[in-house]
């Protein structure tokens, strides 16, 4: 790409030039998941490399809070891969959760959205905003589970139910602990009418134990 002329690629955990986002050194250091497909009643399936600690926790705060965007663009290729692995032909489009335009003013980008671009981007494709997030809620981190449900309740619309008629989505946050977030999105897109979602995240900080 012409734009890896002027910003190189380099590894989402290192920092060190690295074509493909991810250096040998830091792939082997990964904190795999046991089992990258998880399920669970709220939302159904949802596809996650990575456990949220370690390297996988400092890139992603370091995406998120930091400012680097390049962290994007190996954290979408680890996603890309498990996502296909283990939810491909389960979904026509990509999507993710957005944040609340007042955090996007704030942050001046959309983490997730960045994620969700490079994740379309190896398969040829772009992202659709089929999600917007109209409430600036507090952070999920530090809530119960109850708390955290009740936090996002509400928290999201559909762009346009004629986009989502009929439409198999694939839906992509950063991280995934409770599911409160991801069951309340996957709520509104089935109520704009998409026939079935499932999910990927690149990482878990859960520590409930899913089963298939």
């Amino acid at each position: 790409m012409v734009s890896d002329l002027f910003f190189p690629s380099r590894c989402a955990f290192c920092g060190r030039l690295r074509a493909d986002g991810v250096c040998p050194a830091c792939k082997a250091k990964l904190p795999l998941m046991d089992d990258p497909l998880l399920t669970h009643e709220s939302y159904g399936k949802c596809a996650v490399p990575l456990r949220y600690k370690g390297i996988a926790r400092e890139a992603l705060l370091t995406l998120k809070f930091r400012g680097e965007r390049y962290v994007a663009r190996g954290l979408g290729a680890i996603l890309a891969q498990c996502a296909a692995e283990n939810l491909g032909g389960e979904f026509d489009c990509v999507t993710w959760v957005p944040v609340s335009p007042q955090r996007l003013r704030e942050r001046g980008y959309d983490q997730t959205q960045m994620i969700a671009r490079e994740v379309a981007h190896l398969w040829e494709t772009e992202p659709l905003r089929l999600l917007e997030k109209h409430r600036n809620n507090p952070p999920q981190s530090g809530l119960s589970a109850a708390e955290r449900r009740a936090n996002v309740l509400g928290a999201y619309h559909y762009v346009s139910p004629g986009i989502l008629g009929g439409a198999r989505v694939l839906l992509i946050d950063d991280i995934v602990t409770t599911g409160a977030t991801f069951a309340e999105c996957v709520r509104t897109l089935h109520e704009g009418g998409a026939q079935s979602v499932v999910c990927a995240a690149v990482a878990s900080a859960s520590t409930e134990s899913y089963g298939k």
